[in-house]
């Protein structure tokens, strides 16, 4: 059984990603593994201010919001799944917030980040698979930066209208990924 902590940030509600991220989550618990969904959209995080003062108040960011209370969830992960929609080719600004955050694990030498699995999971309106580019280049940079490994991407192109993602292979892909854990 692994712990699997599953990172949501799409703005719209019951979006095309977001049923994807239920598909693996749905999958992962029925194979036994425990999951922790954390919706970045709801939590309002802030950017890095690039202070350097992780962890010198015994928390990860010293401007104290939600990542601190999320902080020992995805810690304590064996696997981190990003689950977004290509907003402008990157990741919505939520996702961001989140992922600079991280910077406090790296800063705070924090060897628990370490060696964790990843995965990736992402739709977009457009049909050419180099929308991804901008989600795909961070993630794989943080999956280094962390020494941690991939265990794949689910990438569905051309959806973009809420529940587009049922006439597509995304869902299924979704479970198939959560069957690799």
């Amino acid at each position: 059984m692994k712990n699997v902590v599953v990172i949501t940030a799409s703005p719209r509600k019951n979006s095309n990603s977001t049923a994807m991220a239920k598909a693996f989550m749905d999958e992962a618990r029925a194979n036994g593994h425990q999951v922790k969904h954390l919706d970045a959209v709801e939590l309002h995080i802030k950017g890095c201010n690039a202070c350097d003062a992780c962890y010198s108040k015994g928390v990860p960011c010293v401007f104290d919001d939600n990542f601190n209370a999320i902080a020992d969830d995805i810690l304590s992960a064996d696997v981190i799944v990003l689950c977004a929609p290509v907003y402008f080719y990157t990741f919505p600004t939520q996702m961001k917030a989140v992922l600079d955050k991280f910077y406090a694990f790296a800063i705070g030498r924090k060897t628990q980040i370490r060696n964790k699995q990843w995965a990736l999971i992402s739709c977009c309106e457009e049909k050419p698979m180099s929308t991804f580019f901008g989600l795909e280049y961070p993630y794989e940079r943080a999956i280094k930066g962390m020494c941690g490994t991939s265990i794949g991407e689910v990438l569905v192109p051309g959806v973009f209208k809420t529940g587009a993602i049922v006439n597509t292979d995304g869902e299924a892909r979704a479970r198939a990924l959560a069957d690799l854990l």
